[in-house]
């Protein structure tokens, strides 16, 4: 069984928790995919926690693109006033 590192620092596990909670509330089901996936979680973990500068990762799970930064995570979203002409 694997227990967690007492070493470890709860902003990389948070930064988990809000990518899950993120695609939950966007009605993705936690049990419908599998994150690693998509993106090593261990390895945006420390691209996130080590940038020197403002990073953003992108990826997509399920069909949901996300933004993942120092700052948290977001759904991308495409301007729709690009794609709609009157």
């Amino acid at each position: 069984m694997h227990s967690p590192s007492t070493g470890s620092s709860d902003g990389s596990s948070d930064l988990l928790v809000e990518i899950i909670e993120t695609l939950e509330a966007c009605g993705l089901e936690d049990d419908s995919y599998q994150l690693h996936d998509y993106v090593d979680p261990d390895a945006l973990e420390q691209v996130i926690a080590s940038a020197d500068e403002t990073i953003t990762v992108q990826f997509t799970v399920e069909g949901i693109p996300l933004d993942v930064s120092p700052e948290g995570v977001e759904v991308i979203v495409e301007d729709e006033s690009d794609a709609v002409t009157e």
